[in-house]
């Protein structure tokens, strides 16, 4: 017997399975917008549901949808293309198991591809299975190649989370990653994206309080689509025309070796940051993530046992 699911999950179970099945009636392929405006309409949202969560700015019910449809993808249920959700074949078939046990199916499917991307991201930290080897391997590099390790799959599930939302959301992480890598002056002073950019800028950051000194922003929320030289070249020719000498260009996606070959010998300094990069940035700077476990690692006191 399964357990009952929480608050949160149940949810989560009713608001997911409902939108796969108004996409399934409707011929397996709509615009995200579409399914996302006709939940309302399919299910009762109490005060709790309809609350603004305050990280990101949106409803809980529209935070989960996004949220939980990053196991239908990983499952091979869903795949989405430049906003338009596609349900598969597979996903047709675990909709015949019911609000619940379609949920619960989606959740076992990304756990294994969470314990794949774990399995595949460092081979090195594969211990020997000689133990004097493993033993020639301090622990100290055991636990740092640990925690590589789960980064690199934390980093592959935060790109996941990052692709599944909106513009205005990736907009927002944007603002909250540059204030905590401390652009923006004080409180944030001088700091602007604005949808849709203005001549290759989306924006940009006064790095100190008086706006002395601006860097330039250009952000693009792509899936798969690299960001080649032309797209550079526009951001260098933006920034020239602002008589700009420093810009930041933030992908989800990844750059070609042409573009960032280009930008080595500019005169300007242009910071290129790819999705992988952007990731961990926020494990590093704490955007997006947080403390789930705490460990120490201890070591002999040398004092302790010194001699008097």
């Amino acid at each position: 017997m399964t357990k009952p699911l929480s608050k949160s999950n149940l949810l989560a179970s009713k608001l997911i399975y409902a939108a796969m099945v108004h996409l399934r009636d409707h011929g397996g392929e709509m615009k995200a917008a579409d399914i996302f405006e006709s939940l309302p309409e399919k299910i009762e949202l109490d005060d709790w549901a309809k609350e603004t969560i305050e990280s990101n700015g949106l409803t809980r019910w529209r935070t989960y949808v996004h949220f939980f449809s990053v196991d239908a993808v990983k499952s091979g249920f869903l795949t989405k293309t430049k906003g338009v959700w596609h349900l598969t074949p597979e996903g047709i078939e675990a909709l015949k198991l019911g609000e619940k046990g379609y949920f619960l199916c989606a959740q076992q499917g990304y756990r294994a591809w969470k314990k794949q991307q774990l399995s595949q991201s460092d081979s090195s930290i594969i211990v020997p299975a000689d133990d004097v080897v493993a033993e020639q391997i301090p622990p100290e590099e055991q636990f740092d190649r640990l925690r590589r390790t789960i980064h690199s799959a934390l980093s592959a599930e935060i790109l996941e989370r990052i692709k599944s939302n909106s513009w205005q959301f990736f907009e927002r992480l944007v603002i909250e990653l540059l204030l905590a890598m401390g652009y923006g002056g004080v409180g944030g002073n001088g700091l602007a994206l604005q949808r849709g950019g203005d001549g290759g800028v989306d924006g940009f950051i006064n790095q100190d309080k008086l706006g002395l000194d601006v860097v330039y922003v250009q952000a693009k929320r792509w899936a798969d689509q690299t960001v080649g030289r032309p797209d550079i070249q526009q951001f260098v020719g933006a920034l020239a025309g602002r008589q700009a000498n420093r810009g930041i260009f933030i992908t989800t996606s990844k750059f070609s070796v042409e573009a960032r070959d280009y930008v080595k010998p500019l005169n300007v300094r242009v910071i290129l940051i790819d999705g992988e990069f952007l990731a961990q940035l926020m494990i590093e700077h704490g955007v997006g993530v947080s403390t789930w476990k705490s460990y120490e690692l201890k070591r002999i006191d040398s004092d302790f046992f010194a001699d008097e």
